[in-house]
């Protein structure tokens, strides 16, 4: 490979920088103008066939003649054309104020000429209810991802709420669907702890509260291992078992930022031998996290046996840069309030969540070494 001068290679870099950050920006653009579009296409689909306009079957009689005059054609299909009046359907009554004298002339104007208008979403002038819809996050999103959301949300807040996490962590429309399968809205941070009261700052016990949520759907388990005289007893090691088998699931299903250390972790303090179910790391806190797994309701001891667990990975374990070490007990069945009550008591960052497991998934979980070289 031919060497140039720093000075040339500094300019390749700019340039090559604004060129990124030009087809970046031009995609943005292409993505707001088909939002636009297909609110526009979805207004009009939704005044003439909700009116009684057109009779039956005439969006899939559309769909078909625009593919005949525009060979090639995609994302015109009578489904889709639906899901662009859905989109304006259900949208159409948050983003929208009732129109000025003027704009109700080119409304008229618009429909005697038959014009369809196709950047109607892009010059909306008011801002949304909820004050946390950021507008040029909704824009932003895919058309998928908001039919997505769309199938799932009722209320503003709960589909702003998805509208931003989507945008700041760059989910594909499968990571999305699998959060809104959670209800992560509905969850996150609402876990029983102590945190505000045991962790050393409060930006980071808030942190930590809205990092784990009160509940999470397993549903990787393989419940084909389960006790079969009693369904509802899972044992804990066939939880932790297909955890650790499908570790990036797991991880996913958590939260960002989490790195897998281990499970059965050996610890030893004063000749006593300790075995940790599940060890991560999160990267946002700077700190150990320790998941213990109980195949029944809560218990008061579990919260002993976790507190010992923390105090020796605090003292043996710990960097000189980390954070306190936090622990979860993920067990099936939890009272919230006798646990917060039991918190109190406890000088170490603690919190218990429950799971679920999809007894209809069937597929059998078998061990893999590769995938678990891959995340650690």
């Amino acid at each position: 490979m031919e060497k140039i001068s720093p000075l040339y290679n500094d300019a390749v870099q700019q340039i090559k920088s604004a060129i990124l950050e030009s087809q970046l920006e031009a995609a943005r653009a292409a993505n707001k103008q088909m939002l636009s579009l297909y609110y526009a296409v979805g207004k009009f689909v939704s005044e003439n066939s909700r009116e009684g306009t057109w009779g039956t079957g005439a969006i899939g009689t559309i769909s078909a003649q625009l593919q005949r005059e525009m060979p090639g054609l995609r994302g015109f299909s009578p489904t889709s054309i639906k899901k662009m009046r859905q989109f304006y359907e259900e949208w159409n009554g948050f983003l929208n104020r009732p129109p000025t004298a003027g704009e109700l002339e080119n409304i008229e104007n618009e429909r005697k000429t038959a014009k369809i208008p196709i950047f109607a979403l892009l010059n909306i002038n008011r801002p949304p209810m909820a004050g946390d819809l950021d507008f040029s996050e909704f824009l932003a999103l895919s058309f998928t991802h908001h039919i997505e959301i769309l199938g799932r949300c009722t209320s503003l807040e709960e589909r702003a709420f998805y509208i931003h996490q989507t945008f700041i962590n760059h989910w594909d429309k499968y990571t999305l669907r699998d959060y809104l399968k959670a209800d992560l809205y509905h969850h996150q941070g609402k876990i029983p702890n102590n945190f505000a009261l045991t962790l050393p700052k409060t930006l980071h016990a808030q942190k930590a509260i809205s990092m784990f949520k009160d509940e999470y759907l397993l549903d990787f388990v393989n419940v084909e291992e389960l006790d079969e005289r009693n369904p509802q007893d899972i044992d804990e090691r066939v939880v932790e078992n297909s955890i650790v088998q499908n570790v990036k699931n797991f991880i996913l299903t958590f939260g960002k930022d989490f790195t897998y250390v281990g499970h059965q972790v050996h610890i030893e303090k004063l000749e006593h031998d300790m075995w940790v179910d599940l060890l991560f790391y999160n990267r946002e806190l700077q700190s150990l996290v320790v998941i213990e797994l109980k195949k029944g309701e809560f218990k008061p001891a579990y919260l002993g046996q976790l507190s010992a667990y923390m105090r020796v990975l605090n003292d043996d374990e710990r960097k000189a840069n980390e954070n306190p070490v936090i622990g979860i007990i993920l067990c099936k069945g939890a009272d919230k309030s006798f646990v917060e009550y039991l918190l109190q008591d406890y000088n170490q960052p603690m919190g218990v969540a429950t799971y679920k497991v999809m007894p209809e998934k069937l597929k059998a979980v078998m061990p893999d070494e590769k995938l678990l070289l891959e995340v650690m």
